[in-house]
């Protein structure tokens, strides 16, 4: 009966692992010189995930790289090396806000979001500075963020 019991626990487990993956989606977010939005930017430039989750940002072009600007509270800040492929895994829920620091003044910056938006207010605020410092492209990321909900 123990004995039972112990690899009814293990199939339980396993089970739970293996459905947490089947059941996560990958995306893929190009980083671009240009495309039909204008210069400089990712593609696409919101992406609705859910925790568990992968996205790989592909460099399509030289010179691009990826950097977090705000994340939800405990999630991981993220660097990429430029020119290379970078996966990141999505650990928690909320709004996830990017940059191409080389690229900051054009304001190659998207969004992620994360099942519910729980750290909205601070993602709004990391958005208005960074539409504040740019340069091209003014009012690409609020209109990112009106995508959120």
């Amino acid at each position: 009966m123990l004995a039972k019991l112990k690899w009814n626990q293990l199939a339980c487990v396993t089970l739970a692992f293996c459905s947490a993956s089947v059941f996560s989606a990958h995306h893929e977010i190009k980083m671009l010189d240009n495309n039909a939005e204008g210069s400089m930017v990712f593609e696409p430039g919101y992406v609705k995930a859910e925790v568990g989750d992968t996205v790989t940002f592909i460099p399509s072009h030289k010179g691009h790289w990826v950097e977090s600007r705000s994340i939800p509270e405990g999630a991981e800040k993220f660097l990429s090396k430029e020119d290379e492929e970078f996966t990141i895994t999505l650990t928690h829920e909320g709004v996830y806000v990017y940059y191409c620091p080389p690229h900051r003044t054009m304001n190659m910056a998207g969004i992620i979001q994360v099942g519910k938006a729980l750290n909205l207010e601070v993602a709004q605020k990391e958005v208005e500075e960074i539409e504040k410092r740019t340069k091209e492209n003014k009012g690409r990321l609020f209109e990112y963020l009106e995508q959120v909900k």
